[in-house]
């Protein structure tokens, strides 16, 4: 489709594709922002209204909230191209709410200084990873299958990790999960900058599409932050 776009403007030039993909991308990392704010909101007001305590101490209430996390995920990336553009943006941001209030009870196991840490490195790797995906005229896609099979791996290892409580192998989990959501954060970088020419197909469609590629981005950062902030948990209150 992204072929179809460019050949229907027979002199497109290359600036000019190049000026589309930033128009598009700049839609998504607004979205991303976002759905970041939203999960500092609810994040925040968690953890001051007294509500952080009826959750972390209610195992059902948790398992609840994740469920309905995954579940918002599946049904965004399963229904998005049938689905209104306001139910969309909802969705993504109940999920981004979703997440803050959940995280609330993994950030308050942590000191100030780990999570400030946490947040500049992870911010500054995103970043520029980032920008690498965007500006590199490299193809990442050979990428796609080594990033897949790193995260089966590193969820095999937290699933074992859980029954073993290894210090050892939850470095190993940490320090892989950094190298995979470092690399997941370029691909999918590149491959949402190819999205660019939903913009021809309209506003709805061009909104869904920046929203989908928000998600995708959203997820890295997160993962990204939570895995840097375990390496850094020194300063953790527990």
């Amino acid at each position: 489709m992204q072929n179809e776009y460019v050949n229907s403007v027979p002199n497109q030039k290359y600036e000019a594709i190049e000026k589309a993909q930033t128009k598009f991308m700049s839609k998504v990392y607004s979205w991303m922002l976002a759905g970041l704010l939203v999960t500092a909101a609810a994040t925040y007001f968690t953890t001051t209204s007294g509500l952080l305590r009826i959750v972390y101490t209610n195992s059902i209430l948790l398992i609840l909230l994740l469920i309905s996390e995954f579940g918002l995920v599946i049904y965004l990336s399963a229904r998005i191209q049938t689905m209104k553009v306001g139910t969309a943006i909802g969705s993504f941001l109940l999920y981004a709410g979703l997440t803050g209030v959940t995280l609330s009870c993994i950030l308050a196991r942590y000191s100030t200084d780990a999570l400030v840490s946490a947040f500049g490195i992870s911010a500054g790797m995103f970043a520029s990873l980032s920008l690498y995906g965007f500006v590199t005229k490299k193809n990442l896609s050979g990428w796609g299958s080594f990033l897949f099979m790193g995260l089966v791996g590193i969820l095999l290892i937290g699933v074992v990790n859980f029954f073993v409580q290894s210090n050892a192998m939850w470095f190993v989990f940490n320090i892989a999960g950094v190298i995979i959501f470092a690399g997941l954060t370029a691909y999918d970088t590149q491959k949402i900058k190819e999205m660019f020419y939903m913009q021809a197909q309209g506003a709805e469609i061009a909104t869904k599409g920046a929203i989908m590629g928000a998600l995708r981005l959203y997820l890295d950062f997160i993962n990204l932050f939570l895995m840097i902030l375990r390496l850094v948990g020194g300063g953790s209150r527990n």
